[in-house]
């Protein structure tokens, strides 16, 4: 049986060091970032959106004050969105925001005043930009977690 000579074996040491953190350390600490990144995206565009309630909320006021039940879900649901401190927490509530902000607009349907008021269009206009950001920055946060999850859970190479 061959022993590696005393000669060899510092070579060799400083091979593994140099060689072995590279398999792939650094790949997936940078699609880790990737992935807080495109988190961060979404969180963004999620609170562009609830940004965006308030005022959606006081022009439908403004047409249709009788109908508080709706207007109050989505004042209490962006509430919820707001203090959402997980990104679970987050999503969860911005379903429900997605949801109350549906039955505002089915309740708009009623209106063709407000339905007509380009406050009310820019508004709708800028939300519906919203969510299409949103839903972009949802799949590229899935892409980012989907590689760097494969990666993590992948073998090492060279």
């Amino acid at each position: 049986m061959k022993t590696i000579s005393t000669t060899r074996l510092p070579a060799l040491l400083l091979v593994t060091l140099f060689v072995l953190p590279g398999c792939g350390y650094n790949r997936l600490i940078a699609q880790g970032e990737a992935t807080d990144a495109a988190w961060s995206e979404i969180d963004n565009q999620l609170q562009r959106r609830n940004d965006l309630v308030p005022n959606l909320v006081a022009t439908v006021k403004g047409f249709a004050a009788h109908e508080q039940e709706v207007l109050t879900q989505v004042t209490e649901a962006r509430s919820r969105v707001a203090g959402a401190g997980t990104p679970a927490d987050k999503m969860a509530a911005s379903n429900e925001l997605s949801g109350a902000l549906s039955r505002l607009l089915v309740v708009v349907e009623r209106y063709p005043n407000l339905k007509a008021d380009q406050n009310f269009l820019r508004l709708q206009d800028e939300l519906a930009g919203t969510e299409n950001r949103l839903a972009v920055a949802g799949m590229r946060y899935n892409d980012a977690a989907r590689a760097y999850t494969t990666s993590a859970k992948s073998r090492p190479t060279l």
